[in-house]
């Protein structure tokens, strides 16, 4: 099946000389969702607005469901929906009126059920009638989602869309989302908390510096870039690691009592074995024991330290 978006070869570099986006290729799987990660000022924005046509390349070409997003903007435009970072909302308008009118400009024909069902999906329907200078920050946040929605998009991009809002819509939000998928809908979100990314998304594209880093599937990004930490709980406090152990790169955690000992799962070998007979050689006596995965941040924060340092 054809990628919903395709991305190719794309560039921007604006009139003061800045490169914002430098030969990004990337394709969008119908149906999927997909978190692109960067820091601030990588480009995510850029990337997103360039797709939407609200900002032109310099170089390079989109498409958006076989619509070139230049000489078809239109169509391509169609089947997007965009939540963006700022909140831009006529703010005299009511919540129905905003709506209305933005199913008008992709010119939609009237539905209000529809237009009823995404309020009440949003636990906006008894807001319908305020005006949007009323209403709070979240539900400001909620309109958002809601006219993006009015026109019945393929796509929905959302630009970090749950920075500065409570636990409790965040989580509504996801919930949305997961829905939105469910029905055939394709997601693009670009957000700081990676925990979203890492419970929400199929696949992963991580952007510095105007580059695209890596494009990954989720599972096996964390599968072959995850190391494993194995936490040992020892009897008797530690005040140093032992010289005996001081080949295996080990910390000392909670208070004296845990020896933290980090290792590559695709290793051909671990080390966990030899570390075992090591500690009993040096007499250190394991109480527990336990492993955890490294986290989709902590694989983050490590490639983008790595692209950094590259010339």
């Amino acid at each position: 099946m054809p990628p919903i978006i395709s991305v190719a070869n794309l560039s921007k570099r604006y009139a003061s000389g800045f490169q914002a986006l430098q030969n990004i290729n990337l394709d969008i799987r119908r149906g999927e969702i997909f978190a692109l990660l960067g820091p601030n000022g990588a480009g995510k924005t850029t990337l997103i607005s360039i797709i939407c046509g609200i900002v032109t390349a310099s170089e390079g070409r989109v498409t958006v469901d076989g619509h070139d997003n230049v000489r078809a903007y239109r169509a391509a435009r169609s089947l997007i929906g965009l939540v963006p970072q700022e909140i831009m909302i006529a703010p005299f308008e009511t919540v129905w009126a905003t709506l209305n009118m933005s199913r008008g400009l992709f010119n939609k024909p009237s539905n209000p059920d529809y237009l009823e069902k995404i309020l009440s999906d949003l636990s906006l329907l008894d807001k319908r009638n305020a005006r949007i200078v009323t209403l709070s920050g979240g539900m400001k946040r909620r309109v958002l989602i809601a006219k993006a929605l009015a026109h019945e998009p393929q796509i929905l991009f959302l630009d970090e869309p749950t920075a500065g809002v409570d636990v409790e819509l965040r989580k509504d939000m996801w919930e949305i989302v997961r829905n939105l998928r469910a029905a055939g809908v394709t997601i693009i979100l670009t957000t700081h908390y990676i925990e979203e990314a890492e419970l929400m998304a199929d696949r992963v594209g991580v952007i510095n510096k105007g580059e695209m880093v890596l494009v990954e599937e989720k599972a096996e990004l964390m599968r072959k870039l995850g190391k494993k930490r194995l936490t040992l709980q020892v009897t008797n406090r530690l005040d140093a690691v032992p010289a005996a152990l001081s080949g295996f790169g080990l910390t000392i955690a909670g208070d004296g009592y845990e020896l933290v000992y980090d290792y590559d799962t695709q290793a051909d070998r671990t080390g966990v074995a030899t570390l075992l007979g090591a500690l009993s050689s040096a007499g250190v006596r394991i109480r527990d024991l336990h492993t955890s995965q490294s986290s989709l941040e902590e694989i983050f924060v490590g490639l983008v330290h790595e692209s950094q340092e590259q010339p």
